[in-house]
């Protein structure tokens, strides 16, 4: 078990995302699926007895407008509190953008979710960990950041001491709104 990995966390569920981009990946590369499921042996390793398979965006581009059922609803149960841990073979299948993925890290962080790949255990209270997570994430910040202030988005929309806008997102505040309004009001207690 990870030091990284509370009590806390071991008492909520692990939910696996499995994804693969198109129709043809699905039905012709069957070992990638097969080392995706096979993540369900990491998570009751590192302690977890009920883990969900959420595997209905197989066959479901991330790229586009195409809705991802699996992941929001993914994001849903995070924001909710129900989940410890959120795991995938490779941290970046979970989001097709920056922004998602940057969603994605503070909601784990707010309601203190880990997120688990074939090789770390990411937990984003730690600064380590979200500076490991922002260099993992699916494109530059160009893609996502707003170049007008109020504009809303989740990031600060200028250069700061500490990088590049992408690199800082808002407070917490702004993560637990977008739950509250997306989901209904979540709060950030985990019973």
């Amino acid at each position: 078990m990870s030091d990284k990995i509370s009590l806390q966390h071991l008492a909520r569920k692990a939910i696996l995302y499995i994804r693969q981009s198109s129709t043809y990946q699905v039905s012709h590369n069957v070992e990638s699926q097969r080392l995706q499921y096979a993540m369900q042996d990491r998570l009751h390793h590192l302690g977890w007895q009920e883990i969900e398979v959420v595997d209905e965006d197989l066959g479901r581009s991330a790229a586009g407008m195409v809705t991802r059922a699996g992941f929001e609803r993914m994001v849903a149960e995070v924001c909710l509190g129900k989940v410890g841990a959120v795991a995938a073979r490779e941290v970046s299948r979970f989001a097709r953008n920056s922004r998602e993925w940057q969603q994605l890290v503070e909601v784990c962080r707010v309601v203190d979710t880990v997120l688990i790949d074939l090789e770390t255990v990411y937990h984003p209270r730690h600064s380590n960990d979200r500076l490991l997570l922002g260099l993992k994430r699916p494109d530059s910040c160009s893609t996502s950041c707003s170049t007008s202030p109020g504009s809303g988005n989740c990031f600060e929309s200028s250069w700061t001491t500490d990088g590049p806008c992408c690199s800082r997102p808002r407070a917490a505040s702004l993560a637990e709104h977008r739950c509250a309004s997306r989901y209904g009001d979540v709060g950030t207690s985990v019973g």
